[in-house]
């Protein structure tokens, strides 16, 4: 990680990104910590980025013994966010996971007209590398297993907004099933249309439409949690410009 001190310019982000998490905490107990993670701000440092989530959550609690990632989201994903404030807690979140009993539901605009209603997409996944060095991923019958279940919540002229809920949880999934029904999302740089995305960004999305609207998981004898994230102003302003149908 870069040196704060040296760099009174990036200690001022850092600074400025401790103050977002701050105001994205939306539960904490003795075993979880679930925030609305904000577009742009990776979970976690690597990859050209020094600072993330993870590290900017333990320079705001500096005396917690424990802060791990339970499970991820994109960068430019917001929205529920778990981390785990005890070994034991994270053990049983991923053996949650790995059971099908954590329940993510998300909130996207996609291109175009949906036909019909409710859609499970069954899809195998694949990461591939591009020549230039770009990491994908897209539908192929060697891939892993993927499912979604999109359901059309609201239908404009030019778009349609869906909750997805994953009932596998691969990397882009979303992204990758939304493309491959013909409907990608809005503000998607890397699976999107380049001309609905400036359409878009006229009407003030400056982002992937993409929010983790919602998690739900059970620890018996514990605790049921279950976590709405709001949408923020950004992704909220688009919805009143389109035209309704």
């Amino acid at each position: 990680m870069r040196d704060t001190k040296a760099d009174p310019e990036y200690a001022t982000a850092v600074e400025e990104s401790i103050q977002r998490l701050q105001s994205s905490i939306l539960f904490e107990d003795s075993r979880f910590l679930i925030i609305n993670k904000p577009s742009g701000m990776a979970v976690h440092g690597g990859s050209g980025v020094s600072y993330g989530v993870i590290e900017g959550l333990r320079a705001l609690r500096p005396d917690a013994p424990y802060l791990e990632l339970a499970h991820r989201l994109d960068r430019d994903t917001s929205g529920c966010l778990v981390i785990a404030k005890r070994r034991s807690a994270l053990r049983a979140f991923h053996k949650l996971q790995q059971d099908g009993q954590v329940t993510k539901c998300y909130i996207s605009l996609l291109k175009g007209g949906w036909q019909g209603g409710k859609r499970k997409i069954i899809e195998p996944l694949l990461k591939a590398e591009l020549q230039s060095g770009e990491r994908v991923v897209r539908v192929d019958p060697a891939g892993k297993q993927a499912i979604s279940l999109f359901t059309p919540i609201q239908k404009f002229r030019q778009a349609t907004l869906m909750r997805v809920k994953l009932i596998t949880g691969r990397t882009h999934q979303i992204r990758v099933h939304a493309l491959h029904t013909g409907h990608p999302i809005a503000g998607d740089a890397k699976y999107g249309d380049a001309s609905f995305n400036r359409d878009m960004a006229a009407m003030g999305l400056d982002r992937l439409y993409l929010h983790a609207e919602s998690i739900c998981f059970m620890l018996p004898g514990v605790n049921t949690y279950d976590i709405q994230a709001p949408l923020d102003s950004n992704l909220e302003t688009p919805l009143t410009t389109l035209d309704k149908v």
